[in-house]
């Protein structure tokens, strides 16, 4: 952990890097895979590479803005928490003038791309907006916040698709459902472990409406997911690639329940569960690959 003495000597660059959250890429990469899942669905094969690469910069640049915004709502928040007390504007390292820009910049770095996609992609890239600006006002008023991000993340899904396809299909719709869901579901696992300074503060937070069955609500989110993904392989003929790949998750987040379900749960628990989550959105991304280019 990064201590107030070792900021204070930190280069700027640094800490901006901390600010944007580029030091922890798990985070920036679990908004990047739905995208992916979209965009490689979409197209039944592989896409344009540019389109990639546009959908690729443009995941980075928009978390980095959320990330930056969320920043801003909650720095006189952030100190209370345990986990975030360390956090650049937290801690004061970098000025609220400097956040806001930093901010402005990352937005019109997400806008110029945008600008590459259809009209389609780019009016969701705008409705997408208040949700990224809104979700840490979520916490103050509305019991289970991590709806509000998942509605967020599954904006990743429909900008994606419908930059491959020019519209929404009733595929996107079942995959869109997949990202909330499995949003709620790691999302719900990242707020249990902040769930005694959330009450003590006074923010909402899935885990503590669920309470003491957060557990168990993880458990039917994810098992949701498994069953929208087996949904979807079904209808859109997806082969033995993604079913390998789908076996592999659903045995993962099994054991991820039970873990979640255990009377005492060690606080690294919380966190290696949502890596985990990242590695098997990308195993599920390697199976949707290799069905798609093999059929």
């Amino acid at each position: 952990m990064i201590t107030q003495s070792e900021t204070q000597q930190e280069a700027t660059w640094l800490t901006i890097i901390r600010l944007l959250r580029w030091d922890k890429p798990a985070g920036r990469l679990i908004l990047m895979i739905p995208a992916l899942w979209a965009i490689f669905l979409a197209a039944r094969g592989i896409p344009p590479l540019p389109l990639i690469g546009v959908i690729i910069l443009g995941t980075l640049a928009t978390s980095a803005a959320g990330c930056v915004i969320n920043d801003l709502w909650d720095r006189d928040i952030d100190p209370q928490v345990e986990r975030t007390k360390t956090r650049p504007l937290a801690e004061r390292s970098l000025s609220i003038k400097v956040g806001i820009i930093i901010a402005f910049v990352a937005l019109i770095c997400a806008a110029i791309l945008a600008f590459y996609l259809n009209t389609l992609s780019f009016i969701l890239c705008v409705a997408a907006v208040p949700f990224i600006v809104c979700y840490p006002l979520a916490k103050r008023v509305f019991p289970i916040p991590q709806l509000v991000l998942s509605l967020a993340w599954g904006f990743a899904v429909l900008i994606s698709w419908t930059a491959v396809t020019g519209q929404l299909e009733n595929d996107t719709w079942i995959l869109w459902g997949i990202t909330v869901f499995w949003t709620l579901g790691f999302d719900t696992v990242y707020a249990m472990s902040d769930r005694e300074d959330d009450q003590k503060i006074g923010v909402n937070s899935s885990a503590l409406f669920f309470g003491k069955y957060a557990g168990e609500a993880v458990g039917i989110f994810f098992a949701i997911t498994a069953g929208l993904w087996a949904y979807l392989g079904v209808i859109m003929h997806l082969n033995l690639g993604f079913w390998l790949t789908w076996v592999i998750a659903l045995v993962g987040w099994m054991i991820q329940y039970i873990r979640l379900s255990s009377p005492e749960i060690p606080q690294q628990t919380y966190g290696q569960v949502f890596k985990q989550n990242v590695t098997l959105g990308f195993v599920l991304l390697a199976g949707i690959i290799v069905s798609m280019t093999l059929s």
